[in-house]
This record gives structure tokens, C-alpha cells and sequence, in this order.
């Protein structure tokens, strides 16, 4: 297991511009300055893990606060989402210049074919599944997968602090996150071949760790298909 503190700054409009999503999104989040940090943060560090390459899926895209980013780092992005308009969060970043391909649709099984993507991304998604479902969903991120392609995904440490926080805003996370950083980080484990763990401290020194980044790959050796 690895700690870093370095993270890739991310590029994001002003939260309030951002359509298509609903009001349980964490982009209203983004406004808090203290809980805002701490959510470009944990984006910060997953964007980090990337290595670039041609096609990159980000499941559970939301508002798309990643697009900018992924942008430099591949030549295509793919997103999946479940709860999202897909029309206005596509007309809002072709409005703006970037084009991404999204789709409405769940990570347990992806309309897309095999050994397709050099990267897949997805940033606090695992824990809204139980955790018999987490080999399934990293068996189907491997087939999408091209051979030694990564993974990189984003989990929060279950911690008492950060539940009393969203208790504060009106959002009981024990209702939504059904999995924990351990139960994700197995499933991997099982599919993937792990790179390393990234873990992120709660805000004033706070000693505990509050978020969990994984990077995994797909064994085999990278291949440059079209």
C-alpha cells in the first residue's frame, strides 16, 4: 500500500453552470469551501492515477467535472451514467468545445465491446453497490479492457467525522453506500492486477484517511488497436 500527496489539479467551470443532473449530485457540494476541497481533491487524485491513451470510459460521469481534464490526458471520452440527462451534459460541453460520447447505462453491463479502452475511471460509484456485486462489476471493467489496460477508481473510508458532516447538510450516507473501501479493493484484487493504493487524510491534519484510490490493470501487454 502507497500514500502520496501529490494530485492533478482539476479543471472545473463554476459549479453552478453545470446541467443535467439531479439534486442528489455531489456537484452541489463543490460550493462548501472546506467540503469543496475535499471533493476536488479526491477527483484530483484519481486524475492523478491516469496514464493517458486513446479511449478513456468514466462511469458514473455525473456533471462531467472530469471532461477538461481527461481531455488532455486522451484522445476520446466515453462516459456512463444512469442519472443524468445525456443530451444536456453532452450539448454543454460541445457548447464549450469538447466533444465526449455518453450513454445512459450501468457498469454491470456496458454497451460497449471487448478490449476497447485504455483506461476506465470511476470516482465514488463502487460503494453505492453491495458488496456481492463488486466481482462482477470489475469482471465486466476487464472485458472492456484492453489487455494491460488500468482501472482507476475512487472509494471514501467510511469515518464517523465525515458522517456527521453530510449528516450537518441534510445527507445520511449510510443510506447510499452500501460497500466499503475493503470490499472494493478484494473484488479488484480477485480480476486485476493491482498497481497501488492511494489513500487521502481528512482536512486540518486530521489523522485518519478519509478516501481510498485504486489502480489496477488488466494483465497482458498493452496494444495499440484502433
Amino acid at each position: 500500500m502507497g500514500r502520496t500527496w501529490a494530485h492533478e489539479r482539476l479543471m472545473m467551470y463554476p459549479p453552478g453552470e453545470y446541467v443535467g443532473v439531479g439534486r442528489d449530485d455531489p456537484i452541489r457540494f463543490y460550493k462548501y469551501p472546506m467540503l469543496g476541497k475535499l471533493y476536488r481533491r479526491r477527483v484530483e487524485l484519481c486524475l492523478a492515477e491516469l496514464t493517458g491513451g486513446q479511449r478513456i470510459l468514466e462511469v458514473g460521469f455525473g456533471s462531467g467535472v472530469t471532461f477538461r481534464n481527461l481531455q488532455l490526458k486522451y484522445q476520446e471520452t466515453f462516459g456512463l451514467d444512469l442519472g443524468v440527462d445525456v443530451g444536456k451534459v453532452t450539448g454543454f460541453f460541445r457548447e464549450r468545445g469538447l466533444e465526449v460520447h455518453l450513454l445512459k447505462g450501468t457498469v454491470l453491463g456496458m454497451p460497449y465491446p471487448d478490449s476497447f479502452f485504455d483506461s476506465v475511471l470511476l470516482i465514488s460509484i463502487l460503494e453505492h453497490l453491495r458488496p456481492e456485486q463488486q466481482s462482477a462489476v470489475f469482471q465486466e471493467v476487464a472485458r472492456v479492457l484492453k489487455p494491460g489496460g488500468q482501472v482507476v477508481y475512487g472509494v471514501p473510508v467510511d469515518r464517523p467525522m465525515m458522517r456527521r458532516a453530510f449528516r450537518f447538510l441534510g445527507y445520511d450516507i449510510r443510506q447510499h453506500h452500501l460497500s466499503r473501501e475493503v470490499d472494493v479493493c478484494r473484488a479488484a484484487r480477485e480480476v486485476l492486477s493491482e498497481v497501488r493504493i492511494v489513500t487521502m487524510p481528512g482536512p486540518f491534519g486530521f489523522p485518519r484517511n478519509i478516501y481510498q484510490v485504486g489502480n489496477f490493470r488488466r494483465p497482458g501487454i498493452m496494444l495499440d488497436v484502433a
